[in-house]
């Protein structure tokens, strides 16, 4: 049995020194960035600053994405509360509206009218590209080559749906979740303008927030687009459902340290909680238990990957062109 496996080499045990270290450096590197940001002052070159800024998010982001899963530490409480912090505080993301959000897709990958993450703007079966019949259909239409434009605005989607879940009770502790996203919001805003001109401040605040778009995006487009996609009626066990419908990008620690430990894909989906530096040596144990048991593992390389994920969106944006 593969979780068997997992536990005997010790993949599961918490990390805490792996997670201290690594909060100090995204803290370090946030706190150096507005650092320089004060020191330049009302200049254009702060729109060099943003895309900076906006870049350090995301590892925030992975901090509460590993909160949220539990990875950090053993209890439900200590997790949520530096999901507050990274998420809430951090990037302006609710960690409540987050982790409800991302349990269901975990629990149903790629599952048309199940996983979140596969009805938005964005289509991924050809039964939904032909059924639509609003404006989304053009957006269908054109997907492939909308993505990478589109993925900046995910940072706005992200503010926008974590602020609808707090003001409509969607989430517990909605006063607590909501005063820090305030306090990321507001205090974003204001620092931005006492530092900038008003046309300064502007610019910064849009290339701060597509940039950190951007950069989320990238890391979510290899993990599920092109792999299999299925129906609320097909009937697939726990590990064949999780392996198909996702897709591990090989690359280095480079890589790893920049996609957050999301380009181990497969082993994250199998191991939730698993702590993120251990995906990369839970990986062959997983690479040889699917071999044994005849499940197709899917690893390819970062350009491949957004070659594949771009690939699949035109196929399917196909089927919502109007019929000649």
């Amino acid at each position: 049995m593969l979780l068997r496996r997992v536990r005997d080499a010790g993949l599961m045990e918490r990390r805490p020194s792996y997670y201290l270290v690594r909060t100090a450096v995204v803290v370090g590197a946030l706190l150096g960035g507005w650092g320089v940001f004060f020191a330049l002052g009302a200049t254009w070159w702060q729109l060099l600053t943003a895309v900076v800024l906006g870049a350090i998010l995301p590892q925030f982001a992975f901090l509460g994405h590993d909160a949220g899963h539990r990875q950090i530490f053993a209890t439900r409480r200590a997790n949520y509360l530096y999901g507050l912090l990274a998420g809430n505080l951090g990037i302006g993301v609710s960690i409540g509206w987050w982790t409800s959000n991302h349990n269901r897709h975990h629990a149903h990958p790629n599952t048309e009218g199940s996983d979140p993450d596969i009805t938005g703007v964005l289509v991924h079966s050809e039964e939904r590209a032909r059924a639509e019949r609003t404006f989304r259909r053009w957006i269908f239409r054109y997907q492939g080559w909308l993505f990478f434009p589109l993925v900046c605005l995910e940072a706005v989607s992200l503010h926008n749906k974590s602020i609808r879940a707090v003001l409509r009770g969607e989430i517990p502790n909605r006063l607590a979740e909501g005063l820090l996203l305030l306090a990321h919001l507001a205090g974003l805003v204001v620092v931005a303008f006492a530092v900038l001109t008003p046309a300064q401040a502007v610019a910064f605040l849009a290339v701060h927030q597509a940039a950190f778009g951007f950069y989320m995006g990238c890391v979510f487009a290899p993990n599920h687009k092109g792999m299999a996609v299925f129906s609320p009626e097909d009937t697939v066990d726990y590990l064949r459902r999780q392996v198909l419908t996702s897709r591990t990008v090989r690359g280095g620690w480079m890589l790893d340290a920049a996609m957050g430990g999301l380009n181990y894909q497969i082993e994250h989906h199998l191991f939730p909680s698993m702590p993120r530096g251990n995906l990369r040596r839970a990986q062959p144990v997983v690479i040889e238990y699917c071999a044994e048991i005849g499940v197709p593992y899917h690893q390819v390389g970062l350009i491949d990957s957004y070659r594949q994920a771009v690939g699949f969106l035109h196929r399917i944006g196909r089927f919502a062109r109007p019929r000649g």
